[in-house]
């Protein structure tokens, strides 16, 4: 059986709104399209003149990229390998004032793209793109077409008027999880405001690394409301217990710590805060209690900032997580590694699941290639890795500039 691979993003270029989408829009809106020469509603986040919206190869002769069909199931399909491919369509319809026409511009963009994509190529599915600026329009455009199975997501920008947690949206969430669609929350803003709290950016660089604030933002605003408030009055309390050497479940203190020397250990945790404890075994005890969100230095937001998901044991497979449990049933502060809160008191499993949840639906998921450079804010970004196969080097720098 062939592999499947699916390119969740690709971005099929609506050429115009006068050319491309006006013969899918009602007569009203034909009118006004043509009366009031609506056109060129491509997002700043992606100018399509600008190099880094396209590769040099993959640019038409004539048009925007992503605009030639075929240029891109060459390169999605046969030069990338993808088995099928998701086509998310970043147009000024999710960024215009006007809900209705932001309506009408939504719908045509999902007629165009499943008459002229989806219907040549059975390998390419679509997001059904929305208007937020009126959830109750959002929603019948997802009645629309949640009966369609080319369409396989709802697409909504990262950045708007509102974090996309907030009780307004909550009727296009219900909506979307009733016919199990996901929510494709993709890089972009409605920029009708500063894309941070200290204004407009000079490079385009920061605009980038804005799109990764507004996706911490929103990890925030769309936790339960009763499980930030736990968190935040009872704080988190992290231990770790290294052994001393020699056999032992995880790391040594020495291999923790990269030393033999007591002293510098000791000299370190009280530095940073950290309670320690030598153990008669030889091992170190090491608890601090910390909070859940944080307020960003420069910015003044709120984020979420902490590991207690991480630290905690559900969070390896089912098999482990039992066994570390019964193992150290009554006396869970002997654990390798875990966390409470701040009392003591034991973290409810099924919020930190909802944590992992909310955090993996943010995430964006990307192959490295030799030579990539990626710069990010440690504060304002949750960054790991995923399993891979085979060598690779990352090369890390810090920097408090």
């Amino acid at each position: 059986m062939a592999a499947t691979r699916i390119d969740c993003d690709i971005h099929p270029a609506v050429g115009g709104t006068r050319t491309t989408l006006l013969p899918y829009l009602d007569d009203h809106w034909k009118e006004q399209v043509v009366s009031r020469a609506i056109d060129g509603l491509d997002l700043n986040s992606y100018p399509p003149s600008m190099p880094l919206s396209g590769r040099a190869d993959w640019r038409p002769a004539n048009g925007k990229p992503g605009s030639d069909l075929a240029m891109v199931q060459r390169g999605a399909f046969d030069q990338l390998g993808a088995s099928h491919a998701i086509c998310n369509v970043l147009y000024g319809a999710q960024a215009v004032f006007d809900p209705y026409m932001a309506a009408a511009f939504c719908k045509a963009i999902n007629d165009w793209i499943a008459a002229e994509w989806l219907s040549k190529d059975s390998r390419l599915r679509a997001s059904i793109v929305v208007p937020l600026q009126a959830p109750d329009l959002a929603v019948e455009e997802i009645e629309r077409l949640a009966g369609d199975n080319r369409f396989v997501s709802v697409l909504v920008l990262a950045q708007g008027d509102q974090l996309l947690g907030k009780r307004h949206f909550w009727p296009v969430w219900q909506a979307a999880e009733k016919h199990k669609l996901p929510i494709a929350i993709h890089a972009g803003s409605q920029y009708r405001g500063a894309p941070s709290s200290v204004g407009w950016p000079s490079y385009r660089y920061e605009y980038y690394l804005a799109e990764a604030q507004a996706m911490q933002a929103q990890i925030l605003s769309r936790l339960d409301p009763e499980v930030v408030d736990e968190f935040t009055r009872k704080k988190i309390k992290y231990v770790r217990n290294l052994h001393g050497g020699g056999n032992g479940f995880g790391l040594s203190w020495q291999e923790a710590f990269q030393t033999t020397d007591k002293s510098a250990v000791e000299a370190y945790c009280r530095e940073m805060l950290i309670d320690y404890e030598w153990k008669a075994d030889g091992g170190l005890k090491l608890e601090n209690t910390f909070v859940c969100s944080i307020t960003h230095p420069r910015t003044g937001e709120q984020v979420w900032f902490n590991q207690a998901p991480q630290f905690h044991p559900s969070d390896y497979p089912t098999d482990i997580f039992e066994s570390l449990c019964e193992s150290y049933r009554g006396r869970e502060h002997d654990m390798p590694q875990t966390s409470f809160f701040g009392d003591d008191t034991p973290i409810d499993v099924a919020a930190l699941r909802h944590i992992r949840e909310t955090m993996f639906k943010q995430a964006t998921v990307f192959p490295w290639r030799e030579g990539d450079v990626m710069m990010i804010d440690n504060i304002l970004v949750c960054h790991g890795r995923m399993p891979f196969a085979g060598q690779r080097k990352i090369l890390l720098a810090m920097t408090d500039k």
